[in-house]
């Protein structure tokens, strides 16, 4: 059983932007039968940041849901997961196990931040980062145990293995983005008999939580991967990880801009110009092909299934799996990131052709007015956010100085643009 939003994420993004207010990104979990998933769903499903105790009380409701702890995500952005699906599953976390052989409520025990460094600190712990080889490599603890895997169920007997000499004498200390891997796993190593086994309650979201309200010590180095448009959240200005196709060091991922890949990788910002968002020159050529074209030779494949082959693919030269440096090989400049993290602007209009061999987009402007010299912001789920200024543009197919609601808009640019892309104008 599958549910699905019956609105786009384009629709859904409108009514946000007219809504006028700010949402919030949390994340939680419990293990529990939910008899009626669609209800369930449709009572959470979108509720502003100023509802946020309404939310948590509507949770409470169920029984299975009170005291459930909330990760608040370290950056917001109100465009975040506009696309919602609720799938039901046997088992919330895929292992490849047989869910009779152990008990997944007999777990580890639960560390704060604080407490988490603590035992990092002790020669006796081993830590292992029990998330994929893809968010390990843009940021992890200090030491941490990174598996070169692809799920969560390739990670259980690797680690197993590694540390079958360790099951007595050692502490095994485990985390991951949330935390509800680890509800698992801690539960998987005890009944394999590990003795001293511990994780970080929240997981990486809510220890970059404790340690800037509680001035904390951060242990973990660089970016917490996350599974909406933004690819992560900055925890520390540490750069561990390098651009695929250059080796620059950087931990900007992307999904590559044809169509038929959508290959997840690390891509810097010239290769990004130079490679128009593609991962390879192949790509390049396809996504300049026409939309008719693109489309014919993609029918028929599997998409969905290489986006989170992320950084495999033959054409990266630079590829760290499992492979991360002992030390940070750049620090970004946190300021400018604060920056934009802040920038003000106004909604202007969407997305609604790129012509590829010219490489000219059109927007339909639909509120405020935008003219020539101003910076704009280009916002979308594949796009990620990249700012220009307009040096010249066409209104209705005619040069002009000033766009208003209503006009149709063309100017050149670098990059592929969406039909799920906004453009904003940037104030101040």
């Amino acid at each position: 059983m599958q549910l699905y939003n019956t609105l786009s994420a384009e629709e859904r993004a409108q009514l946000i932007d007219e809504a006028g207010k700010q949402r919030l990104t949390l994340s939680f979990y419990a293990y529990a039968k939910i008899e009626d998933p669609k209800k369930f769903r449709d009572e959470l499903f979108i509720i502003p940041a100023d509802q946020f105790d309404d939310f948590k009380n509507t949770l409470e409701a169920y029984d299975f849901m009170k005291g459930i702890r909330l990760n608040v995500a370290i950056e917001q952005d109100n465009h975040s997961f506009l696309k919602l699906t609720i799938k039901v599953r046997h088992k919330i976390v895929a292992d490849g196990l047989n869910d009779d052989t152990f008990d997944v409520t007999n777990k580890g025990i639960h560390l704060k931040a604080q407490e988490f460094n603590n035992l990092l600190e002790d020669p006796n712990t081993i830590v292992v980062d029990f998330r994929n080889h893809y968010e390990s490599e843009v940021g992890h603890f200090e030491g941490a145990i990174t598996p070169d895997v692809e799920n969560f169920r390739e990670s259980l007997p690797i680690i197993n293995e590694q540390l079958q000499d360790f099951k007595e004498d050692k502490n095994l200390l485990m985390y991951c983005t949330g935390g509800i891997r680890c509800e698992k796993a801690s539960a998987y190593f005890k009944h394999q008999g590990f003795k001293n086994v511990f994780q970080l309650e929240g997981g990486i979201i809510e220890y970059a939580r404790q340690v800037k309200e509680d001035g904390v010590e951060s242990k973990f180095l660089g970016k917490n991967f996350v599974f909406d448009h933004r690819l992560g959240e900055r925890i520390t200005d540490d750069i561990i990880s390098q651009c695929h196709q250059c080796g620059k060091p950087c931990d900007n991922h992307t999904n590559c801009a044809n169509d038929a890949c959508h290959l997840l990788f690390i891509q810097c910002d010239d290769c990004k110009t130079a490679m128009e968002n593609c991962c390879s020159t192949e790509c390049l050529e396809i996504s300049h092909l026409p939309v008719e074209e693109q489309v014919a030779l993609r029918k028929g494949l599997q998409v969905g299934n290489k986006v989170f082959r992320k950084g495999k693919s033959d054409a990266l030269t630079f590829k760290k799996s499992g492979e991360l440096p002992n030390k940070p090989l750049a620090k970004v400049d946190s300021k400018n990131i604060r920056q934009k993290i802040t920038v003000k602007k106004t909604l202007l209009g969407k997305a609604e052709h790129y012509y590829t061999k010219s490489k000219i987009a059109q927007f339909l402007i639909e509120s405020n007015e935008v003219s020539v010299g101003d910076k704009i912001l280009i916002s979308g789920p594949t796009t990620g956010e990249q700012e220009i200024s307009i040096t010249e543009m066409l209104v209705d197919g005619n040069s002009c100085e000033t766009a208003k609601a209503g006009d149709q808009i063309t100017f050149e640019l670098p990059f592929r643009v969406r039909l799920s892309d906004k453009i904003y104008k940037i104030l101040g």
